[in-house]
């Protein structure tokens, strides 16, 4: 069980929120908060190896600090978000950003010493916890190897939390696995509402935090009420127009090539053909190319747009206002699969969903999924509301075919949106953990608690049972 502390806990800690966490885990000494209490600190070892994951560990770093009643340091691997809130990286983020089987092979040394690195500062740090954000290659063994260590030395092992269960339900013999990781994960916090369930069927201990994504609204609405508005981000595209320079006739199509620089690399030039097909089929016509905090894609991007068939206009990716902004003006977008596929379901943007990889990859991933799917709103729904272009079938030609039919038909459009609709709200706990734990006073004040509130209060409290 998950307990409040006797001593003064931070003002932000919300009453709902720890009886939530009472209610799922067992207490012990040994819960982070006991041991930071011992030191007069809580020392927090952090790793996340992609932009996706920069972006939920900032936001678990925030919440931390808020919840925490000591003062917290930070060691670990990050990017770009997480070094605003104080980590001073091991090394740049982008050199694990590495996603595939054989796209991996050509960086395997450097991903050797990079592990290795990361477990000596481990190590030294003496964190209380240790928290791996997503990027499983890297994280589980990591996690596994330090496990291994602290065993070998005698000594007593910091809890190992994992943020985003890896997806275990894509793949074929994938929930056979789950049992392995009991020997070197204490927890995992899943982002999925399906996945808690089944990880704790298979010997793990799991808890559905809700999907960072949605923080998103929270962050962006200004307080509007964000159950009214259907989890939806109200930006602004007349603003985003105005700023541009962009006129009131022209047709704003939203490009998403990916975060690490193999994936834009193979999906750039592929977008670029798509746009070039289309340009003749608008008067005028305009890209918004989205571009990640990842220092080696932006330079990539920004050599390759010189030779772009419409006009550009490039957005970074530190600024969620002007992203946002950005959606709500396009007509459509057009995505590699990912975390951004999410994104779009929070503007209500229709969109078609691409992707390509290493062709041994492809192969791998044609005989090892399970499911039908590569975009997470076509998974929850189990139904291809969205339009995938995928391997061999990832061609300008279609590409251009499924934009164009999304832009001139609006049942298509309308479809998408009212089907982002019931994505959103599955990816918030509160039908689950509200209605079979909590009375009703304590279901009004569970909605100002955000997913990354909820996994920093299971980190701090709760306690490896074994």
């Amino acid at each position: 069980m998950l307990r409040r502390k006797s001593r003064n806990l931070s003002p932000w800690v919300d009453a709902g929120l720890l009886r939530l966490s009472r209610s799922s885990f067992s207490v012990s000494s040994q819960a982070a908060v006991d041991m930071a209490c011992k030191d007069g600190e809580l020392r927090v070892f952090i790793v996340a190896g992609e932009v996706s994951g920069d972006t939920i560990g900032s936001r678990l770093m925030v919440s931390l600090k808020k919840l925490s009643p000591f003062p917290i340091r930070f060691g670990g691997v990050g990017g770009f978000m997480m070094t605003k809130q104080g980590l001073c990286s091991l090394f740049p983020m982008e050199d694990i950003a590495v996603m595939g089987i054989w796209e991996l092979l050509p960086h395997l040394n450097k991903f050797r010493v990079n592990l290795k690195q990361t477990i000596e500062a481990a190590v030294l740090f003496r964190p209380h916890v240790i928290v791996t954000v997503d990027a499983k290659g890297f994280s589980f063994r990591l996690l596994k190897q330090l496990r291994a260590r602290y065993g070998r030395q005698g000594w007593v092992s910091p809890t190992h939390f994992h943020y985003v269960a890896p997806s275990f339900w894509a793949w074929r013999g994938g929930e056979p696995r789950l049992k392995g990781l009991t020997e070197f994960v204490d927890h995992i916090l899943c982002i999925l509402p399906f996945e808690e369930e089944v990880l704790k069927c298979n010997g793990l201990v799991a808890t559905f935090v809700g999907h960072p994504i949605l923080e998103d609204v929270l962050d962006l609405n200004s307080g509007k009420d964000t159950i009214e508005n259907g989890w939806k981000v109200q930006g602004n595209g007349e603003e985003f127009r105005s700023t541009y320079g962009i006129s009131s006739g022209s047709t704003i199509i939203t490009l998403l090539p990916g975060s690490r620089l193999q994936e834009v690399n193979r999906m750039l030039p592929i977008f670029s053909n798509t746009m070039e097909i289309l340009k003749d089929s608008f008067s005028e016509l305009t890209t918004v190319v989205h571009v990640a905090p990842n220092q080696h894609v932006e330079d990539y991007i920004s050599r390759i747009v010189d030779m772009w068939p419409t006009s550009v206009i490039l957005i970074p990716g530190g600024s969620s206002r002007t992203k946002y902004d950005a959606y709500v003006a396009s007509r459509v977008a057009l995505c590699t699969s990912g975390t951004v596929a999410m994104e779009l379901q929070l503007a209500r943007l229709p969109c078609v969903v691409a992707y390509r990889a290493h062709l041994l990859t492809e192969w791998y991933i044609r005989y090892k999924a399970k499911v039908p799917y590569v975009s997470l709103p076509n998974i929850l729904l189990d139904s291809p509301i969205i339009p995938e272009a995928l391997f061999q079938a990832c061609t300008p030609s279609k590409l251009a075919l499924l934009l164009k039919e999304l832009i001139h038909d609006e049942g298509l459009r309308e479809e998408q949106i009212v089907a982002a609709e019931k994505v959103t709200k599955l990816l918030y706990p509160s039908n689950r953990l509200i209605e079979n734990s909590m009375e009703h006073d304590l279901r009004c004040m569970f909605p100002s608690n955000t997913p990354s509130m909820i996994a920093a209060s299971t980190i701090l409290y709760s306690v490896r049972t074994a």
